[in-house]
């Protein structure tokens, strides 16, 4: 199975897309006229050049309102096309693609369309050329890939074949099972693209919003079933219009596309086994059992403020590795790791960022292969030398440089707190924090779609739709993605402004991954008593919020007095309730939550961001007021 990505996908001049499209791992491009016209390279020259990469020209493409013209637009529509011809063979590619006709003089009629197509296919066979023939989803007068089929049949000649994209079947709602009718071998090149599902002219919606396959709502793994269903052996190729891939690092997109086509073809193997293609074996996506544990990097005065808050929230110390600065916290199934270290990845992640997430462990039920398919879908692995007694632990770089280690039971890797701690003895009540509910991660909003595509094709984990959260100065988009089961929450806030609670941590961090973990509780009023008895010190929320949730919802008697006391927000939706607790801001804008979940409730009290966010400005430095 070749890999191949159309040029316009991703942004930068000729030589850098191609840089970026080998470093990713693609057998081959197609190669957008436009970036080919915009290089100030012969033909010649950039066949050369790009075959000096590694890499191959899978496709020439767009050819354009070519088919069903009266005279004389017909027979300037064939000059074009031998011209392209001369072209195709400068760069050494034998394939074009012929898009359906947009002209406004287009004539319809499939049997015109097969004529003209027939002839076409000679002229392109005495080159040794062959033609594809592409239905638009906004075509005059095909916009069918059906159409665009019988099309080709009839016009009955071997080198004219069919191209189906992904986007413009899936985005006319056509069934993608009508491409099984089609043979495989008449099937000459397959696109890809997924897209989110908005309501808006196709032709907008396809030049600005088409997304890598995974990162979207299009049922591209169906579409892409059926087309192997055929036989079909070509390339699998992306074609993606952005415009916020068109601004992005070429580098990142490219790596983003090559993972999504290798997660997509597994999970075509997986979904229908008996479909026969080659394509490269890896484990299947993992299943998270939750955090098993949440490393903070930190030093000196800072980390004797952290654990000074760790303890006003009920968790204990109750171990010391045996080697490092390293201060083991728990309470529940919590385990918070605080690093001290002066040397090594925690130090460096502390001189980069300050005081914050370095490391997050999850449990895993196999170790190894959670690390292989991260390798294999292109996750840069992380190693740093281990001490004796020390455990080698399976991990990958994460958001920001930082690391995801892997930890299971099978392999005695969940045995790393009594191998690598000494017990404190200490015994301790806490204050109902059973485990980590979910983990929030900031980064800019160009980048959200990148790090959602990281968690889904690793993780069993579904995406809910993005929403927006309303900062006092700009919105933040925010996105969860979760396992079926709960046991592994997060949410990916991307800042669009440093204007806004988010993008201010984001700056001041420089590129801090994590900025709040969320606890949950069985009794969220049982644990806000003790937490105060510890000197917990909660967020204070303004009474307009409390009387403005007494206008919003039917509470029980007594309970809006509770809540106002104890500053718990609160929020309920069709499932259930949910309560959070939220401690001030730390560290630059770093902040915990504490959450009870009843019943169904299945968000993340999107209703409160705006209010909790302006609650936790007023505590922070004023605006324009330099950090250091």
């Amino acid at each position: 199975m070749k890999t191949s990505i159309a040029t316009v996908s991703i942004s930068g001049n000729l030589p850098e897309k191609l840089e970026a499209i080998a470093e990713a791992g693609f057998d081959g491009i197609e190669i957008f006229e436009q970036d080919f016209i915009a290089h100030d390279g012969s033909p010649r020259e950039v066949g050369d050049m790009i075959r000096s990469m590694g890499l191959e020209i899978t496709l020439f493409q767009p050819f354009r309102d070519f088919e069903g013209l009266p005279e004389p637009l017909r027979a300037k529509a064939f000059d074009r096309a031998e011209r392209k011809f001369d072209l195709m063979q400068e760069l050494g590619t034998e394939l074009v693609l012929v898009c359906s006709s947009c002209h406004p003089q287009a004539l319809g009629g499939i049997d015109r369309a097969a004529a003209d197509f027939h002839e076409l296919g000679e002229r392109a066979a005495r080159r040794g050329l062959r033609v594809g023939y592409e239905a638009l989803a906004w075509g005059r007068h095909v916009n069918d890939h059906r159409d665009a089929w019988e099309i080709v049949r009839r016009a009955d000649h071997e080198n004219v074949g069919i191209i189906l994209d992904s986007f413009h079947s899936l985005a006319r709602q056509i069934d993608p099972d009508t491409i099984r009718r089609i043979p495989g071998d008449r099937i000459f090149f397959v696109q890809l693209a997924d897209a989110p599902q908005i309501e808006m002219p196709l032709l907008y919606w396809s030049r600005h919003f088409r997304n890598m396959p995974g990162e979207g709502d299009l049922a591209v793994t169906d579409f892409m079933r059926a087309v192997m269903a055929t036989g079909y052996a070509g390339p699998i190729s992306l074609e993606i219009f952005n415009d916020q891939f068109r601004s992005g690092p070429p580098k990142t997109i490219a790596k983003d596309g090559h993972r999504s086509l290798i997660a997509l073809m597994d999970d075509v193997r997986r979904a229908e086994p008996a479909l026969a293609f080659t394509s490269a074996e890896m484990p299947a996506r993992s299943s998270v059992d939750g955090v098993s544990f949440v490393e903070f990097a930190t030093r000196g005065a800072e980390a004797d403020r952290l654990e000074a808050m760790l303890e006003t929230l009920g968790f204990h110390q109750s171990g010391r590795h045996i080697a490092k600065k390293l201060s083991l916290w728990t309470q529940g199934e919590i385990r918070i790791v605080v690093n001290r270290e002066t040397t090594g990845y925690a130090s460096s992640a502390y001189n980069m960022h300050g005081t914050s997430v370095c490391d997050i462990g999850l449990s895993v039920p196999d170790a190894a292969d959670a690390v292989a398919r991260a390798r294999q879908l292109g996750a840069k692995p992380f190693e740093q030398p281990v001490g004796p007694g020390e455990l080698q632990i399976p991990a990958i770089r994460g958001l920001s440089g930082s690391v995801l280690h892997f930890i299971d039971e099978a392999s005695g890797l969940s045995d790393v707190w009594s191998v690598e701690f000494t017990s404190s003895g200490a015994q301790a009540t806490g204050a109902g924090l059973a485990r980590i509910d979910h983990l929030a991660q900031t980064m800019s909003y160009d980048e959200m779609l990148s790090w959602s595509l990281f968690y889904t094709t690793l993780f069993e984990m579904d995406k809910s739709p993005m929403v927006d959260v309303v900062d006092p100065d700009g919105l933040v988009r925010s996105q969860a993605l979760e396992t079926r089961d709960g046991r592994f929450r997060i949410t990916l806030n991307g800042a669009e402004t440093h204007r806004t609670m988010a993008g201010n941590f984001l700056a001041d961090s420089f590129g801090a991954s994590v900025q709040h973990v969320a606890f949950s509780t069985d009794d969220i009023f049982s644990t806000a008593e003790e937490l105060a008895r510890r000197g917990f010190e909660p967020l204070p929320m303004s009474e307009n919020y409390y009387a403005d949730l007494a206008a919003r919802f039917d509470l029980p008697p007594g309970m809006l007095d509770r809540l106002a006391a104890a500053n718990i927000l609160y929020d309920e939706d069709a499932g259930g309730a949910f309560f959070q607790l939220y401690s001030r801001p730390y560290a630059g804008g770093m902040f915990f939550e504490i959450v009870e979940r009843r019943a169904g409730y299945g968000g993340y009290g999107a209703p409160n961001a705006p209010f909790r966010i302006a609650a936790q400005k007023r505590l922070m430095r004023g605006k324009g007021v330099p950090s250091r």
